[in-house]
Protein backbone atom coordinates (compact mmCIF):
# COMPACT_ATOMS: atom_id res chain seq x y z
CA UNK A 1 0.00 0.00 0.00
CA UNK A 2 2.85 2.34 0.64
CA UNK A 3 4.01 1.86 -2.91
CA UNK A 4 0.63 3.11 -4.13
CA UNK A 5 0.91 6.20 -1.98
CA UNK A 6 4.39 6.95 -3.32
CA UNK A 7 3.23 6.48 -6.89
CA UNK A 8 0.24 8.79 -6.28
CA UNK A 9 2.53 11.49 -4.81
CA UNK A 10 4.87 11.29 -7.78
CA UNK A 11 2.02 11.63 -10.28
CA UNK A 12 0.48 14.53 -8.36
CA UNK A 13 3.78 16.39 -8.28
CA UNK A 14 3.96 16.40 -12.10
CA UNK A 15 0.54 18.08 -12.48
CA UNK A 16 0.47 21.85 -12.41
CA UNK A 17 -1.55 23.38 -9.57
CA UNK A 18 -5.01 24.69 -10.55
CA UNK A 19 -4.98 28.41 -11.33
CA UNK A 20 -7.54 31.15 -10.96
CA UNK A 21 -8.29 33.75 -13.60
CA UNK A 22 -5.63 36.28 -14.48
CA UNK A 23 -6.23 40.01 -14.14
CA UNK A 24 -6.29 40.34 -17.94
CA UNK A 25 -9.03 37.70 -18.25
CA UNK A 26 -11.12 39.46 -15.61
CA UNK A 27 -10.69 42.83 -17.37
CA UNK A 28 -11.78 41.34 -20.70
CA UNK A 29 -14.92 39.85 -19.13
CA UNK A 30 -15.79 43.16 -17.43
CA UNK A 31 -15.27 45.04 -20.71
CA UNK A 32 -17.57 42.65 -22.57
CA UNK A 33 -20.25 43.04 -19.89
CA UNK A 34 -19.93 46.84 -20.13
CA UNK A 35 -20.33 46.81 -23.93
CA UNK A 36 -23.43 44.60 -23.67
CA UNK A 37 -24.97 46.84 -20.98
CA UNK A 38 -24.32 49.99 -23.04
CA UNK A 39 -25.91 48.42 -26.12
CA UNK A 40 -29.00 47.33 -24.18
CA UNK A 41 -29.32 50.78 -22.57
CA UNK A 42 -29.20 52.54 -25.94
CA UNK A 43 -31.87 50.19 -27.28
CA UNK A 44 -34.19 50.25 -24.24
CA UNK A 45 -34.31 53.91 -23.16
CA UNK A 46 -36.22 55.18 -26.22
CA UNK A 47 -38.72 52.36 -25.70
CA UNK A 48 -39.32 53.50 -22.12
CA UNK A 49 -40.19 56.99 -23.39
CA UNK A 50 -42.51 55.47 -26.01
CA UNK A 51 -44.21 53.37 -23.31
CA UNK A 52 -44.83 56.45 -21.15
CA UNK A 53 -46.33 58.30 -24.10
CA UNK A 54 -48.61 55.34 -24.86
CA UNK A 55 -49.60 55.07 -21.18
CA UNK A 56 -50.52 58.76 -21.16
CA UNK A 57 -52.63 58.34 -24.29
CA UNK A 58 -54.41 55.35 -22.74
CA UNK A 59 -55.15 57.39 -19.61
CA UNK A 60 -56.60 60.13 -21.80
CA UNK A 61 -58.90 57.59 -23.46
CA UNK A 62 -60.18 56.63 -20.00
CA UNK A 63 -60.82 60.29 -19.16
CA UNK A 64 -62.62 60.73 -22.49
CA UNK A 65 -64.91 57.84 -21.57
CA UNK A 66 -65.75 59.48 -18.26
CA UNK A 67 -66.38 62.80 -20.04
CA UNK A 68 -68.80 61.06 -22.44
CA UNK A 69 -70.70 59.59 -19.49
CA UNK A 70 -70.82 63.04 -17.86
CA UNK A 71 -72.12 64.52 -21.12
CA UNK A 72 -74.79 61.83 -21.37
CA UNK A 73 -76.01 62.60 -17.87
CA UNK A 74 -75.77 66.42 -17.94
CA UNK A 75 -76.05 67.30 -21.64
CA UNK A 76 -72.78 69.24 -21.55
CA UNK A 77 -69.14 68.75 -20.69
CA UNK A 78 -67.77 70.08 -17.40
CA UNK A 79 -66.58 73.66 -17.76
CA UNK A 80 -62.92 74.57 -17.38
CA UNK A 81 -63.40 75.84 -13.81
CA UNK A 82 -64.87 72.49 -12.71
CA UNK A 83 -62.11 70.64 -14.48
CA UNK A 84 -61.67 66.91 -14.17
CA UNK A 85 -62.31 67.06 -10.39
CA UNK A 86 -66.06 66.95 -11.07
CA UNK A 87 -65.62 63.50 -12.65
CA UNK A 88 -64.18 62.24 -9.37
CA UNK A 89 -66.81 64.03 -7.27
CA UNK A 90 -69.62 62.44 -9.29
CA UNK A 91 -67.91 59.01 -9.26
CA UNK A 92 -67.21 58.81 -12.99
CA UNK A 93 -63.55 58.32 -12.04
CA UNK A 94 -62.07 56.77 -8.88
CA UNK A 95 -59.28 59.33 -8.63
CA UNK A 96 -57.94 62.38 -10.42
CA UNK A 97 -55.94 61.06 -13.39
CA UNK A 98 -52.29 61.89 -13.97
CA UNK A 99 -50.06 61.34 -16.97
CA UNK A 100 -47.21 58.80 -16.97
CA UNK A 101 -44.84 61.42 -15.51
CA UNK A 102 -47.18 62.01 -12.53
CA UNK A 103 -48.30 65.42 -13.80
CA UNK A 104 -51.94 66.49 -13.75
CA UNK A 105 -53.76 66.63 -17.05
CA UNK A 106 -54.75 70.10 -18.25
CA UNK A 107 -58.45 70.28 -19.12
CA UNK A 108 -60.12 73.05 -21.09
CA UNK A 109 -63.71 73.10 -22.27
CA UNK A 110 -65.95 75.06 -24.56
CA UNK A 111 -69.68 74.60 -24.96
CA UNK A 112 -69.63 71.42 -27.06
CA UNK A 113 -66.00 70.34 -27.03
CA UNK A 114 -63.08 69.84 -24.70
CA UNK A 115 -59.35 69.28 -24.80
CA UNK A 116 -57.17 67.20 -22.49
CA UNK A 117 -53.45 67.97 -22.49
CA UNK A 118 -50.33 66.44 -21.02
CA UNK A 119 -47.23 68.60 -21.18
CA UNK A 120 -44.99 65.53 -21.51
CA UNK A 121 -41.95 64.56 -19.50
CA UNK A 122 -40.86 68.11 -18.72
CA UNK A 123 -44.31 69.19 -17.50
CA UNK A 124 -44.08 72.43 -19.51
CA UNK A 125 -45.83 73.57 -22.64
CA UNK A 126 -44.03 72.73 -25.91
CA UNK A 127 -41.07 70.44 -26.34
CA UNK A 128 -39.82 67.61 -28.53
CA UNK A 129 -39.71 63.85 -28.16
CA UNK A 130 -40.86 62.67 -24.73
CA UNK A 131 -41.20 66.32 -23.65
CA UNK A 132 -43.69 67.08 -26.46
CA UNK A 133 -47.25 67.94 -25.53
CA UNK A 134 -49.85 65.20 -25.94
CA UNK A 135 -53.38 66.33 -26.75
CA UNK A 136 -56.67 64.46 -26.81
CA UNK A 137 -57.01 65.79 -30.37
CA UNK A 138 -54.10 63.51 -31.39
CA UNK A 139 -55.65 60.29 -30.11
CA UNK A 140 -57.62 59.42 -33.23
CA UNK A 141 -54.99 60.54 -35.71
CA UNK A 142 -52.46 58.10 -37.20
CA UNK A 143 -48.94 58.52 -35.87
CA UNK A 144 -46.21 60.07 -37.97
CA UNK A 145 -43.12 57.93 -38.34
Amino acid sequence: MTTMKRLHRLLAADRPAPRGMTLLEIMVVITIIGVVMATVTVAVLPQLDRAKIDTTKNSMVGVQGALKLYYARHGKYPDTSQGLQILVAEKFLDQLPKDAWSNDFVYTAESTSYKILSYGSDGQQGGDGAAADISSDQLNQPEKK
